[in-house]
């Protein structure tokens, strides 16, 4: 079976809604490989978007999946509940950053872990605005599309967007964007349109995933939680992309000196099954009342295995030091590469979070072609890359950890030599 012929299929079956990167369709991976239906084999730097941080089939995960399956795989926890969940509840209450009492619940996806941080947090302070920022992503639900602060294409076309969601500038020193504006625009809102004391939540990403993988400042998060402390404002920290060591922390949220209130996870959280969760302050998350949250998969059984055993492995294997080192790497050889390629404009992340940005030789523009030609000419030479950023002009880093060495120095040579191609064109 050939790649073109399943994407002919593919165009008359599937919604064209359902965006693609590549056109290879895989028969199996293991760990950072990837092997196509016609045998060709991809060395994978996307890893399902920071889902398979432990590898495609961990075996230790692979190991849980399969006991939990010969036991059952579903009873629906609101139902039949079962003790591993409330044992992997228990590790992220204790593992979540945040000196104080949490509890959690489990969903299924990022956007539906986001869809419920807002609801504890309007149901726990009887307000309904929520406050985002301009670059964020945070699912393409309804809620999640207006917290999204990029319009091309997440919501372009479905109508008005959820009322009381207000968007201000993300600190973006490359783009020229402070965190005084940031705070000025703020502080111009809550004067000229909106009473802080209507205000449920702040909702961040500590690293943005989608608009470009740039860290929020500790200044900003600081001031924020200031903010949020002043006028009764939950703050909530999207940690969908950056959680389960990805950013050489087991969250990106241990990297600052201040915690949310509620923290949102999912993809690296089990492994490839379909996990989402919401950890946060323990008055917070009693707000609701029962049957206001949970889902008839939320917590599905195999999930749950598959997450427990990713928190075991990412302790045994010291997955964190591991994105660090690898990160560091990265970064050297990436430094090496813009020598000669003064359109990487930054070198930019943290653990293996890793982004270089595109613009025009001269500087003066983002240059979205450059950044998609690398990404092309790589996954003809075997190496899977995926782009991102508001104009689509970053490359975005995001191996497994557990990449092996010598497959790890073989993407880089690949990199430097799509880099070198694409030059030469």
């Amino acid at each position: 079976m050939l790649n073109a012929e399943i994407s002919k299929r593919r165009d008359a079956a599937i919604s064209q809604g359902v965006g693609m990167q590549t056109q290879v369709y895989v028969e199996r991976a293991k760990n950072s490989e990837v092997w196509d239906v016609e045998g060709k084999r991809y060395i994978d730097f996307a890893a399902g978007i920071a889902v398979v941080n432990t590898g495609h089939c961990h075996p230790k995960v692979m190991e849980a999946v399969q006991k939990q399956a010969a036991n059952f795989t579903h009873t629906c926890h609101q139902v039949l509940p079962y003790e591993n969940y409330i044992r992997l509840a228990e590790r992220l209450n204790e593992k979540v950053p945040g000196d104080f009492e949490k509890k959690t619940v489990f969903v299924t996806t990022g956007a539906e872990a986001v869809e419920n941080a807002i609801k504890i947090a309007r149901a726990a302070t009887g307000r309904p605005a929520i406050i985002a920022f301009g670059g964020g992503f945070h699912g393409r639900t309804f809620m999640g599309m207006s917290l999204t602060g990029k319009v091309q294409p997440y919501k372009k076309g479905f109508g008005a967007m959820m009322p009381d969601v207000y968007h201000v500038p993300f600190p973006v020193e490359l783009h020229g964007g402070t965190v005084s504006e940031t705070i000025g625009a703020l502080t111009k809102l809550f004067k000229a349109d909106l009473d802080p004391e209507r205000v449920a939540a702040i909702i961040i990403e500590p690293i943005q995933g989608e608009g470009g993988f740039y860290p929020a400042p500790a200044e900003l998060m600081r001031d924020l939680r200031g903010l949020c402390d002043t006028h009764g404002i939950v703050l909530i920290a999207d940690e969908v992309q950056t959680g389960f060591a990805r950013t050489g922390n087991l969250f990106a949220m241990d990297d600052y000196d201040v915690s949310a209130d509620i923290t949102t996870m999912a993809k690296g959280l089990a492994g490839g099954l379909p996990l989402a969760a919401v950890t946060g302050r323990k008055d917070l998350m009693d707000a609701a009342q029962p049957g206001g949250l949970g889902g008839t998969y939320g917590g599905n059984p195999l999930s749950i295995a598959a997450a427990n055993a990713v928190l075991d492995v990412i302790e045994e294997e010291d997955l964190c030091s591991r994105a660090n080192e690898l990160g560091s790497r990265l970064k050297q050889r990436l430094e090496a590469m813009r020598e000669n390629t003064p359109e990487i404009v930054d070198i930019r992340g943290k653990g293996m979070m890793i982004a270089a940005e595109f613009n025009t030789a001269d500087g003066s523009a983002p240059n979205p072609e450059m950044a998609n030609a690398v990404r092309a000419e790589a996954l003809s030479r075997g190496l899977v890359l995926l782009t991102c950023g508001v104009y689509g002009n970053v490359i975005r880093f995001l191996a497994p950890l557990t990449v092996q060495d010598d497959i790890f120095a073989e993407a880089m040579d690949i990199l430097e030599a799509s880099l070198a191609a694409v030059k030469g064109a």
